[in-house]
């Protein structure tokens, strides 16, 4: 255990490089699903992880060790180290779970304050009285696409209809939901984070590609990024009342995503063999840390019983 317990802590280190790469190469729909399943996949045996490591530290008090029917406590090295690792590793998980709830109750606050605003219109559009240049899908039951009244004067009608259409594609997709899984993957993780990048531009060209289909027409709906992405930048401050999970057409590199719908070839037999290579090593970080963790929680089963005094069983 004392070596298969941080490899699902180190390896979340390597799965932000590798979703930028896969972002590149593979389609934008399968990209979003593996970077999420991905990311919630080694939050999760990165917390086991830390959770392994407390236990053999807190088998060295009484009260513990009496509870598990423990002769002896677990230990793997110095007492005074396993003691201190465990203390540091109960500290990082109270910390995730405090940050969690934190993070969550400000989502939902922040949620709670748009659908107020939202509630004024009968229909799936919102439109807010606001200068500032703005678009954004907002989830529910029903989702509603809000847009301000200076993003609407920015475009022409063609435009606005490819750009409700990406919005539309972001509550169909319930990119929301992958955008929140990711964050919270992050706030267990440091070295996640890195992959709410890619997510975010996968899930933009998704809607992008979306929204092309919409229309019929990937120039309209490259112009409508576009033109919405610049009127937006060019006005400060920018509209209030989004939420930081909502999706929003002007977000990410939007020269690059309009590149992608102008580009609408067929990727190359190189292309595609460096996407399944890619994905491939995601899936491996992924069944690595995965595995590792489990392997871990074994070893720690069967310290425990050796503890107790029964025979370890295979």
């Amino acid at each position: 255990m004392i070596y298969m317990v941080w490899v699902p802590l180190l390896v979340p280190f390597l799965a932000g490089p590798t979703g930028r790469r896969l972002v590149s190469c593979l389609p934008p729909g399968p990209a979003a699903w593996l970077l999420t399943i991905t990311a919630a996949g080694l939050a999760v045996s990165s917390t086991a992880a830390l959770a392994l490591l407390v236990v053999p530290g807190a088998t060295h008090v009484h009260a513990v060790a009496a509870l598990g029917d423990l002769l002896t406590p677990l230990s793997t090295g110095s007492p005074d180290a396993v003691v201190a690792v465990a203390t540091a590793a109960a500290a990082l998980l109270l910390w995730c779970v405090t940050v969690l709830a934190r993070r969550l109750h400000r989502r939902r606050a922040q949620l709670h304050q748009a659908r107020r605003l939202a509630a004024r219109a009968d229909g799936e559009l919102v439109v807010l009285k606001d200068d500032s240049p703005d678009a954004y899908a907002l989830p529910g039951r029903p989702g509603k696409v809000v847009v301000t009244s200076g993003m609407l004067q920015a475009l022409s009608a063609a435009e606005r209809e490819a750009l409700f259409a990406h919005e539309r594609a972001h509550l169909t997709g319930r990119h929301h939901l992958f955008l929140t899984v990711v964050d919270m993957a992050g706030l267990c993780h440091p070295g996640l984070r890195a992959l709410r990048e890619p997510l975010s531009y996968a899930l933009e060209r998704s809607a992008d590609e979306t929204a092309a289909q919409a229309v019929g027409d990937r120039h309209l709906a490259a112009r409508a990024i576009g033109r919405a992405a610049l009127a937006a930048r060019a006005t400060q401050p920018p509209a209030a009342g989004r939420p930081d999970f909502a999706p929003a057409a002007t977000t990410g590199p939007v020269p690059r995503r309009v590149a992608a719908l102008l580009n609408s070839g067929a990727p190359t037999p190189g292309r595609r063999r460096t996407s399944h290579v890619i994905a491939a090593a995601l899936i491996a970080c992924l069944v690595l840390s995965a595995g590792a963790a489990l392997e871990a929680a074994g070893d720690l089963h069967a310290g425990i019983e050796r503890a107790q005094g029964e025979t370890p069983r295979d």
